[in-house]
């Protein structure tokens, strides 16, 4: 069986610094956040003051999770706020097991 090619992807992390890869991979969990937030959003067709009221924080706090590189500040109160009036869970995985969080109640 031949040997698996290493995608582009591969390739382009793998020649990075350790450095340049830890401050990449920052931004890439960055930006897959921001796009979910987005995605959510566009699937409910709920605008950032709906969605912010409905949750019950402000606006500035939804549209900094929806913009990426800006949620240093943002409390996991919040976050799980927003979470949970997207109908999204939260899973926490070590080692390959998971453990679903239910954010319902928060």
């Amino acid at each position: 069986m031949a040997k698996k090619q290493p995608s582009t992807y591969e390739v382009f992390v793998n020649a990075m610094s350790a450095k340049e890869k830890k401050a990449f991979e920052k931004e890439y969990k960055d930006l897959v956040l921001s796009e979910m937030i987005i995605a959510a959003m566009e699937q409910d067709d709920i605008s950032v003051r709906r969605l912010a009221h409905e949750a019950g924080v402000s606006p500035t706090i939804v549209q900094k999770m929806r913009t990426k590189g800006t949620k240093k500040n943002i409390t996991m109160q919040s976050f799980i706020k927003v979470l949970n009036v997207l109908g999204c869970s939260l899973v926490i995985e070590k080692n390959g097991t998971r453990f679903p969080i239910n954010v319902s109640h928060m």
